[in-house]
């Protein structure tokens, strides 16, 4: 019905909780996945660290507390929370790209670990390069919940930069703006084939900044998130920090799907499209089927 899809947007706007216990240090964690991403955390761990890859079993001499950073593509998340023992749930680490927290919620993982990694690694085996801006000097990559601080350790302990952010209000508005990133540099750019990152910032600048600007206001009005200011100029900042990427509208339904579906809930309900231009541009590129 209409009312539950409107109701299911707004329900993944729920304010996270920020955990009472922070735990410090870097720990000896649980990597999963043997990708760049894990491979890197890796690097930067200490004696006691075991990696598990995809469709391993649980590690049984893995250490009994602890982290354990899952840095799998989105679509094995199901199978890495299927074979975590129920116990350690908690301890799951979410490195993701997209909108989580409505899977999260889910499935009892609402308060878990997130991070938001402005960090890339080019290529497996190279050390990250840090999401570091001519804006933001002091890094971007975030981190909030219960493993934060054990995570901005491990990152420092390899010289990277991460935030930790006891205020879920303020975690959640990074966490749209990240998003709002990645789905309106990507989507501008496969709507120009062939453009970088650096192209978009760049060349169709007016585009991308009037499709960000939509989805903030959308996102203030449909979920009432907050945005700190300067979040256009922040968001420019990092396209130019990594100009090379190429851009691709990839895992719909952790990315731009959700704002999709925010759009498709609100004109079931007989209101207007919060968020016009990204449908259209979402249609132009045959992400989703022409209304």
């Amino acid at each position: 019905s209409s009312s539950s899809s409107s109701s299911t947007a707004r329900r993944s706007c729920v304010a996270r909780v920020s955990a009472s216990a922070m735990e410090p240090a870097n720990v000896p964690a649980i990597i999963v996945g043997g990708g760049r991403v894990g491979q890197a955390l890796l690097a930067m761990g200490v004696p006691g660290d075991v990696m598990m890859k995809r469709g391993d079993p649980f590690p049984a001499a893995a250490p009994s507390t602890g982290p354990i950073y899952v840095c799998t593509r989105n679509d094995a998340l199901q199978g890495v929370v299927d074979q975590t023992p129920p116990e350690r749930r908690s301890d799951l680490v979410f490195l993701q790209n997209g909108m989580l927290q409505p899977w999260l919620d889910a499935r009892g993982l609402g308060d878990n670990t997130q991070a938001l990694v402005y960090f890339a690694v080019a290529k497996l085996g190279e050390k990250p390069t840090d999401g570091i801006t001519d804006v933001n000097p002091e890094g971007l990559t975030a981190a909030n919940g219960k493993w934060a601080e054990a995570l901005a350790a491990r990152l420092a302990s390899g010289g990277m930069t991460c935030h930790v952010l006891d205020d879920s209000a303020a975690f959640t508005g990074n966490m749209y703006e990240k998003l709002i990133w990645i789905c309106a540099f990507m989507a501008v750019g496969a709507a120009h084939p062939g453009a970088t990152v650096g192209d978009v910032e760049s060349t169709h600048r007016a585009e991308v900044v009037a499709l960000i600007e939509e989805l903030m206001a959308g996102s203030e009005a449909e979920c009432g998130v907050a945005f700190k200011a300067g979040a256009v100029e922040r968001l420019l900042a990092y396209a130019r920090a990594v100009a090379h990427f190429p851009t691709a509208v990839k895992e719909l339904e952790w990315r731009n799907g959700y704002f999709h579906g925010i759009s498709a809930g609100a004109l079931k309900a007989g209101r207007p499209d919060p968020f016009p231009a990204h449908t259209a541009i979402l249609q132009k590129v045959g992400a989703v089927a022409k209304a």
